[in-house]
């Protein structure tokens, strides 16, 4: 129970990739986290790509940075919808800023660069956006999982155990 009493935020939408949401969120709980789900509104049905469901707690605009540890941005095509929304991006902006772990994965990297977070920063993702996020000043690796610093980023799904074992690393430290 390495988490106890951590609380993580996941943001989801529509379209998410299943195992990069569900996956993330199942191993964080095994290890004590609470892990909370903010959609565009909130106690809202959400439909993954593969037709797994998930329920948002909260919505959005109700997510104050304050009350969380670290930060989950699932990949899919929801990432796309997700960076649409300015309080999203404040969330993603407030995080980066107190140095709170952002785990990204597959598309999700859209929501970071729409927040503006990711110059200079190495980072991975699909292959699909690794224009983007050159675009947006990071420097991309083809590498299963990315640290630097607090930001943790991932490929797709087959990374998920890379991806997961490095931002439980990043969520367990101190300065938290």
């Amino acid at each position: 129970m390495r988490l106890k009493g951590k609380k993580i935020i996941s943001l989801v939408h529509h379209e998410f990739e299943d195992l990069e949401l569900w996956y993330p969120i199942l191993r964080l709980r095994e290890e004590g986290a609470i892990v909370h789900l903010a959609g565009e509104k909130a106690n809202e049905k959400y439909i993954g790509k593969y037709g797994v469901p998930a329920t948002s707690d909260f919505a959005y605009r109700d997510i104050n940075s304050e009350d969380y540890d670290a930060l989950l941005v699932p990949g899919g095509w929801a990432p796309d919808k997700i960076r649409r929304f300015p309080e999203v991006l404040s969330l993603v902006q407030c995080m980066d800023e107190s140095k709170k772990p952002i785990g990204q994965i597959c598309h999700a990297g859209w929501v970071l660069i729409s927040a503006k977070i990711l110059d200079g920063k190495r980072v991975t993702s699909t292959p699909g956006i690794r224009d983007d996020m050159e675009n947006a000043g990071a420097v991309w690796l083809d590498e299963p999982v990315v640290v630097d610093g607090h930001l943790v980023s991932s490929r797709r799904p087959p990374d998920l155990p890379d991806y997961l074992r490095e931002f439980i690393r990043a969520a367990e430290k101190d300065n938290l």
